[in-house]
């Protein structure tokens, strides 16, 4: 008997609370409140006047009833840490951020954690793509992978660069608009030399990069349960996978 999936049982168009919380043993480098406060702010005065993607933002211990969420994990060989899927308990959003892969790639954790959020606010069920300059092709709508290497402060915190909508839409003149919030994109579907997109050609999903050099460091990289593995998987997590957030006592 095939495994029953759950989809995603969440509405666009309400304000969604985000719990965020620390599973990780790795030290952040970060006050967890400082860093929530933070990506608040990120939200209301930088990303939500842009994608309309308003968030209230909490520091928990643990999934909140009817919240998305942000968990912070050590690396994808924690216990338990691949039990948590692109989807919380009740089959809504959730970013994970591997705080022990995050420091040895030489980052940030408080990027990594704005990159999650934004890329969970504006495409939540992680399905979300749409033809480009080349038209056999599908982009993913990942907002902070083509500009991932660069970062500012909100609140004397590094947060992620992320892109405007204009981004994608291919009829956008060189230098016409803002296609990212620092300005380093100069036209739509622009990858920068530290960046990646995911994209889906020929029936499969892969990854075009900005250079050479981040092609070579994207493959040495731990991708287990980033949003370009769940992509693959169609953006649903399986019943089986329940259970194992019941086992590891994460429900």
């Amino acid at each position: 008997m095939a495994k029953a999936s759950i989809r995603a049982a969440f509405e666009r168009g309400q304000v969604p609370i985000i719990a965020c919380f620390n599973q990780a043993k790795t030290p952040l480098g970060v006050d967890l409140d400082r860093l929530v406060r933070a990506m608040q702010t990120f939200v209301d005065k930088h990303v939500a006047p842009v994608w309309g993607t308003p968030a209230k933002l909490v520091k928990t211990t643990g999934f909140l009833k009817k919240a998305w969420a942000v968990v912070f994990l050590d690396d994808a060989d924690q216990p338990g840490a691949l039990a948590y899927h692109d989807l919380t308990p009740e089959g809504l959003p959730l970013s994970k951020v591997f705080v022990r892969t995050t420091i040895q790639n030489g980052d940030l954790v408080s990027v990594s954690a704005s990159h999650e959020l934004v890329e969970m606010l504006v495409d939540p069920a992680i399905n979300m793509m749409t033809t480009g300059p080349d038209a056999r092709t599908m982009y993913a709508y990942e907002t902070a992978d083509p500009v991932e290497a660069h970062s500012y402060t909100v609140d004397g915190i590094p947060m992620t660069n992320f892109v405007y909508p204009s981004y994608f839409e291919v009829f956008r003149k060189p230098n016409s608009t803002r296609f990212d919030h620092l300005r380093k994109v100069k036209r739509p579907f622009q990858i920068l030399a530290d960046g990646y997109q995911i994209i889906f050609r020929s029936g499969k999903w892969s990854q075009t990069y900005g250079s050479k050099a981040k092609s070579r460091a994207f493959r040495r990289e731990d991708r287990r349960g980033h949003r370009s593995e769940e992509r693959k998987h169609g953006g649903a997590v399986k019943r089986a996978d329940l259970k194992k957030l019941r086992a590891a006592g994460l429900r």
